[in-house]
This record gives C-alpha cells, structure tokens and sequence, in this order.
C-alpha cells in the first residue's frame, strides 16, 4: 500500500469513542446497548434483564440513577427524551400461584393463569415503561414464587417496569418478596411511594394498603404527595396506587380508605389515575374526590385488573364510561406534551377494546 493510501485510510478511521459519543448525541446508543431511547420503538423489551432483586440502575441505560431515598421517603427517576409522546403500558392483577391447578407452565388454562398472554401483547408493543399496578404475585408474592411465575412471563419487562403494592404481597409480612423482586424500582422498602419524570410527565406511585401504613390526613404519605406535587408543576401528571377509589368490581368495589390521598391529586389537578385490585377492565369520567363529575379539573380513573390471574363480575356505578370483565389485556397510555391517548388491548384471543384521547388539565 502506498504512502498516499496509508494516509487516507489513516483520516477515515474515526476512533470508535468518537462514534459512541456522536451516537449518543443523536439518541442511538440505546439502540446499539439493546434499548431505545424511551419513547422508541425497536428493541425496547429485548434486553436481557437484571436479576431479580437487584437495584442497579445500570440495566435501565435509558433511566437516570434513581437517588437515595430523602426523607420523605422520595426515590426520583428522570426517564427521558421529553420531545415526543412516551407510550407506556400498564395492568395489575397478574401471575397466579406456581401451585395452581390451571398453571400449565405458566401458559393458563380457561379463566386462569394467562399471565404470560398478557405479557406477550406488552411486549410486542414496546413500550417504553411498564407499571405494574399491584397484586403482581398471587397467592402470597414469596420471592420463589416470583421467580417461578411472574418472573417467567414479565421478566423481560424488569428493567423498564416500575411497580405499585398491592393487598397479595402484603401475604408475605412486609411485602418482601415484593421489594425482593424489584428492588429500589419499588421505592423505599417498607413505604412503597415515589415519583419520576417520563417525558413531559410527572407520575407519582402511591401505597394504598391504608391498613399497613397510613393514608390518612397529615400521614406521612400524604404529606410526602403534596410536597412532591408541589415541587413538581408540570401540566401533565399521572398517579398510581393498587386499591381504586371508584369500582364497579362485584368482588372488591369503591375503596374510600384513600380519600385524603385522591384529595391531594385533585387539589393539585392531576390528570391520570391507574389501578388495579378488581379482575376487570373500567373507564371513569374525571370525578372529584366525592365521586361528583368534573370535567374541567376532575382525576379521570383507570382501573386495569385484566393481567392474568383470572376476571369477575362486575356491577354499576355512576359516571363509568367504559367497562368490560370478560377480556384479559392490557392498557397502553401516549403520555404527550399537554394530553393523552389510551387504548385498551385485549389478549388471549379477546376482541374488546377502549380508546380516546383528550387533553390535560
């Protein structure tokens, strides 16, 4: 090779950190780790995750180190680009028991058990978070059951999955096989709130178990809600706690142990409400804390119980604009600057669905 061609190649060869560092630049990193940036599409799920249990935050490269816990029992995430909608998935209610009868290998059989159909459809449309709204793990949520179930189907959601505590993990005294499994992704162990940014939002994760740590007036957790919604005024934000306020689930129903904390989201025009705990699908109007409609400032409900562990009946109740108890699936959220769209998707050969779109507060 001549002198001439020596050097030319010589100026061709860019040092590969040179690469990584204009990749990241224009957000493609992600991509070549495994992961998009957050509000992408290809790759989202396909990572190995962390084991579970650990806390790490280097398996999340689209997430922000979560920091130490405050005080207040805070544990912020920053989950970025802010410029686009994020779609984001969630659903409660998920993984039978290892025992039952109808686990088939986690694959289900009738009305049980479709835990790993649910978490197929999640995965095949990438998302770019997925909140687990509580009762993750039936019967007890033991860490080896966890790994025997859950874990088999959901896992490969981890790294991007940020979880509320339902009434089942509670089986296990103090949870622990909950914050085992998911580790700081489930806030401070033994409180259970926290808040992140996703895009243009600001979403707070709550602990509506009212009989295992208050939720009442002045309670720390109430006092904690109202200080980070204070500190954080974005226009768009959304809450997520396992028991719902509103339900017409024929097992469980309206849940009035929370009132102070729905109170707090309503002084401070939150827009979104995710739950779980009944075994069904339902839309509500956005209602104030007493249940009255408000559409110009009101929390507009989710409850999304169809994860899996099986689905139930389901009764009436005022100002519900779309239910549905015969459909395992799952809800999709585009969490945009200044609204949202939703979509209710059902898995396991169901054909209902939910959708709209409207603006936020």
């Amino acid at each position: 090779m001549s002198n001439s061609h020596r050097s030319r190649r010589r100026r061709m060869l860019v040092p590969v950190t040179v690469v990584v560092a204009l990749l990241a630049g224009a957000g493609v990193v992600a991509r070549v780790q495994g992961w998009p940036p957050f509000g992408g599409s290809a790759g989202a799920v396909q990572a190995t995750p962390s084991a579970p249990g650990t806390t790490s935050a280097s398996t999340d490269p689209t997430v922000t180190a979560p920091s130490a816990p405050r005080s207040g029992g805070t544990s912020r995430l920053s989950i970025t680009p802010r410029s686009r909608p994020v779609l984001v998935a969630a659903v409660g209610d998920i993984a039978c028991s290892p025992g039952s009868p109808a686990f088939n290998r986690g694959r289900g059989r009738g009305n049980e058990c479709r835990q790993q159909a649910v978490a197929d459809l999640v995965v095949a449309r990438r998302p770019a978070a997925f909140f687990a709204l509580g009762d993750t793990q039936y019967d007890n949520g033991t860490l080896a059951a966890y790994q025997a179930s859950y874990d088999k189907a959901f896992g490969r959601l981890l790294p991007i999955t940020r979880p509320v505590v339902g009434n089942h993990e509670y089986r296990t005294p103090g949870a622990a096989g909950y914050w085992d499994y998911f580790g700081g992704r489930a806030g401070p162990r033994g409180k259970g709130w926290y808040s992140f940014d996703i895009g243009t939002w600001h979403v707070v994760a709550l602990n509506a178990n009212c009989d295992v740590v208050s939720c009442a007036p002045g309670s720390e957790q109430e006092r904690w809600l109202r200080a980070d919604l204070s500190a954080h005024k974005t226009r768009c934000t959304l809450a997520m706690w396992h028991q719902p306020r509103w339900s017409s689930g024929s097992e469980h129903g309206d849940s009035t142990k929370a009132v102070a904390l729905v109170r707090a989201l309503y002084d401070h025009r939150v827009d979104v409400l995710l739950s779980g705990h009944d075994h069904d699908y339902e839309r509500f109007a956005p209602q104030d804390p007493d249940g009255g409609l408000d559409r110009a400032r009101g929390v507009r409900q989710f409850v999304v119980g169809g994860g899996g562990k099986n689905l139930r009946t389901m009764t009436g109740e005022k100002n519900t604009e779309a239910k549905n108890a015969s459909t395992f699936g799952a809800l999709f959220l585009s969490l945009g600057p200044g609204s949202y769209s939703w979509k209710y998707t059902a898995a396991y050969g169901g054909s209902y669905s939910d959708a709209g779109t409207t603006a936020c507060h």
